[in-house]
């Protein structure tokens, strides 16, 4: 008890000493100070200061909807019961939070109008000092995970309700932990966005309108029966509905809640609609119509869509699987009937921050709106937002909403006027669009460059694996022996950043059994959300074997763990074409100058493993460039203050030939085909069977993707000809497209036209045209005329032998009267 009463007194007397010396966290977070630190890395050195958790908080949940109301609670800090909780997020947007019956401090999320992580400060003096400090990650509504959201049951009823046929009562669902009371307000909120488009007074606005139920009991259900709304609230189409404890009042601000997703308020909209919604969707969807023609064109600067799914699905840099329509979750397409899967451009367009969207059939090819209501659309208004956020066009999923989903209602879902929306809306052909290339490092390190040189290089240290400063990318790699035994290396770490963005490290986890991801050398969390927007790049990790990094230029890189080893792809948009240096090579389409020295010299001999390897060796990187996070004291001996290339490190250049050794059995069974030798390599030097197994699967992976990622030929939309039509709607090289003319109508030009090897479509014009019958009616009328010449002459004739039969006839008859007289 004694010790124990020491220990507490020889804390509390360095933390005293600590304050004295200004050796404290509280205003210091993220930095290091002279005898601790309130660095992020301190925790796993061992020498964070001994008020670090009190004023650096962690806290659970780290994230929730955009919409807000989520209940987090402060961990590690001390509360007591007169703490009067005051959460800023940014340093303008307050919450009031509060103390639990456990002294825990909890803070409430407010409704936020940007998705990624948001400073986040507290106080628990009633807002006199913040001086607790920590973030919360704001998530776009659809991004969220529907546990933590309210669900509306039967959604499609939900938003054609109103139209023919759709009655009868609606009913939503929620976790009831989400909202901590015995009985809740049912209420609906609104989204509109007014001012001029495109200047400093177009603005979003979220607003409470009305609620459907107050005092209800928290059930996790609600089941009511529509009504049009009262008050002119039918002018709000866009909304969400909140559960919110009923000791608040209506429409109070960052309260504790539960929130729907933002949808089309079909459900409450004017009795007009009800009546006839044909007629009342058509109106609105012409004044968008007239809308958009006042509006600037945003389609000239948006991103073209790859050609096919396989392109589409492998661009993992510029693109992203629309949760909306993912072929990996069913493809409940909803907006694009018909298709299987779509993509989103990942960076909103630069200017208008318009979006593009890409959708693809079961054939892998794109659907286009000339062809279907299901086509690929660009969007006005990025779905995912775009920073800096908070004002249109650039707010996370609303202002799409409003700008490019509520007019597919009105033109397309609501009435049958899809040509409106999509003269506005027209799908982008894959004309234009080129894949980008892609370069990897596997296993006991093998390289293949982004113009297709392979090589091994099993240095020790960390080096450049790709770097270009006509766009402010590097990407760095560790690598470290497989054992303390076997004289070869792996890769256990990449570290990334395009200026301005914030370094990306992605490393294994001690056992190899997982992959970590650290922001600015911080650890990420991906418990909660898979997808994080953070400064100048995107990450993106559904499982802890798969990181994929995304960023502003369109740059991409994948890390995947496959047997306890990392294998990292770099992809590429043409615009690095020339700019890059490194051990991945010089993105240009020559394999010649793909291993360049520092100082530009060529190796001369491939085939020469101590040539290459001493190529290896020069792109050791420096202190002054290193990227990486050196938390442990192993990292800071073997790497920070060593030399970043270990010399004296030699591994094993070539792959021993000996038919005892008892891996030759496993290695002829694993390793065939091409890229055989990297498979071999790791399980004869490497000694691991796992090993060599994970690089035959990357190998066939690289082989997959850059097959994926091949340029295909595209003539572009081909349009039937007036007065007639066409089958087939892919046009990429070797289409065929059959074209036919509605009855009536006679086919000239040919019938059949081939998407060539040149993108131009065989064949010339094909034209319906109305049968040209003039030649018949001249050759009928010279037929008619003459047989009415015929018929006249016979007439005339038989009437001239009638006349002279009847005068011979007279004659006889007169000549007999004679001879009787």
């Amino acid at each position: 008890m004694m010790d124990r009463f020491t220990v507490v007194i020889f804390v509390l007397l360095v933390s005293c000493i600590c304050r004295t010396l200004g050796q404290t966290c509280e205003g210091n977070c993220g930095k290091k100070i002279v005898l601790c630190s309130c660095h992020s890395t301190c925790t796993s050195l061992g020498n964070c200061c001994t008020d670090y958790r009190e004023y650096c908080v962690e806290i659970l949940p780290y994230s929730g909807s955009i919409l807000g109301g989520t209940d987090f609670i402060v961990l590690d800090a001390t509360f007591n019961n007169s703490s009067e909780i005051v959460c800023r997020f940014h340093d303008n947007i307050k919450t009031e939070g509060y103390v639990d019956e456990n002294s825990r401090g909890h803070c409430i999320s407010p409704l936020l109008y940007e998705t990624g992580w948001v400073p986040l400060s507290i106080s628990s003096d009633n807002g006199t000092t913040f001086n607790r400090t920590g973030a919360w990650l704001s998530v776009h509504t659809g991004k969220l995970d529907a546990k933590f959201k309210a669900i509306l049951v039967n959604s499609t009823k939900w938003q054609y309700y109103g139209t023919t046929d759709v009655r009868g009562n609606l009913e939503m669902t929620w976790n009831t932990s989400l909202v901590r009371a015995e009985r809740v307000n049912i209420e609906l909120w609104g989204y509109r966005e007014t001012g001029e488009p495109y200047t400093d007074s177009w603005l979003g606005e979220w607003a409470y309108l009305y609620s459907l139920a107050k005092d209800h009991p928290n059930s996790g259900s609600f089941s009511f029966l529509p009504k049009p709304a009262e008050n002119g609230f039918s002018s709000w189409e866009l909304g969400s509905l909140r559960i919110s404890p009923s000791i608040y009042p209506d429409g109070m601000w960052n309260v504790q809640a539960a929130w729907t997703e933002d949808h089309a308020l079909a459900w409450h909209l004017e009795e007009k609609f009800r009546q006839n919604s044909t007629v009342w969707a058509l109106d609105k969807c012409v004044a968008w119509d007239q809308l958009e023609n006042e509006l600037p064109n945003f389609l000239s600067e948006i991103i073209d869509c790859p050609c096919t799914l396989a392109q589409a699905r492998a661009d993992t840099g510029r693109f992203h699987t629309d949760y909306g329509c993912d072929i990996e979750k069913g493809s409940v397409c909803t907006y694009h009937p018909g298709c299987v899967h779509c993509v989103r451009a990942i960076q909103a367009s630069p200017t208008y921050a318009a979006g593009q969207q890409c959708c693809y059939d079961s054939t892998g090819a794109q659907v286009l709106t000339a062809d279907s209501i299901g086509g690929s659309t660009p969007d006005r208004a990025h779905d995912w937002g775009s920073p800096p956020f908070k004002k249109p066009p650039r707010i996370p999923g609303q202002s799409h909403w409003v700008y490019d989903v509520l007019s597919f209602y009105y033109c397309c879902l609501w009435s049958d006027n899809c040509h409106f929306y999509f003269k506005h809306r027209p799908s982008s052909d894959c004309r234009r669009y080129k894949s980008p290339s892609s370069a990897v490092v596997f296993g006991d390190p093998h390289f293949i460059t982004f113009d297709g040189v392979s090589y091994s290089f099993n240095g020790f240290g960390e080096y450049t694996l790709v770097t270009s400063f006509a766009k402010g990318l590097t990407i760095q790699g560790r690598t470290e022996p497989v054992n303390g035994t076997v004289k070869a290396t792996q890769l256990t770490s990449v570290a990334m950043q395009e200026t301005p963005s914030d370094i990306i490290e992605v490393r294994l986890v001690s056992g190899h059994n997982g992959l970590e991801v650290l922001q600015n050398q911080k650890t990420l969390s991906f418990s909660e959300q898979s997808w994080m927007d953070l400064h100048g790049v995107y990450v993106f990790s559904p499982t802890s074997s798969n990181v994929t990094v995304m960023f502003s230029s369109g740059a991409g890189v994948e890390v995947r763990l496959r047997e306890g080893t990392m294998t990292t792809t770099v992809l590429l948009p043409e615009e690095f074409i020339d700019t890059t240096m490194g051990l991945l090579g010089q993105m240009n389409g020559d394999p010649k100058d793909d291993l360049a020295l520092t100082n530009g010299e060529l190796v001369q001999n491939l085939t020469n493993p101590e040539e290459v390897f001493s190529f290896g060796a020069g792109w050791a990187i420096s202190n002054q460039s290193a990227l990486f996070t050196y938390d442990s004291e192993y990292l800071f001996d073997t790497f920070l203050y060593a030399p970043r290339h270990d010399a004296s490190f030699l591994p094993v250049f070539s792959i021993p030939e000996n038919p005892n050794d008892p891996l030759a059995n496993q290695t002829s069974e694993i390793c065939s085909g091409p890229g055989s030798q990297f498979c071999r390599y790791d399980i004869l030097v490497g000694r691991s069977p796992r090993m060599g197994n994970a690089s035959k699967i990357s190998f066939q992976s690289h082989i997959s993707l850059e097959e994926d990622l091949k340029p295909v030929i595209s003539c572009g939309w081909f349009s039937p000809p007036s007065n007639g039509k066409k089958e087939g709607t892919t046009y990429l090289q070797g289409a065929k497209v059959n074209l036919s003319c509605n009855e009536g109508f006679t086919l000239t030009g040919p019938s059949l036209r081939v998407c060539q090897w040149d993108g131009v479509w065989s064949g010339g014009d094909t034209k319906c045209v109305v049968p040209n019958n003039i030649p018949g009616i001249v050759a009928g009328s010279v037929i008619g005329a003459a047989a009415l010449i015929l018929m006249i002459t016979t007439i005339v004739l038989l009437s001239r032998k009638q006349k002279q039969k009847q005068k011979r006839r007279d004659a006889r008859t007169e000549e007999a009267e004679t001879t009787d007289i």
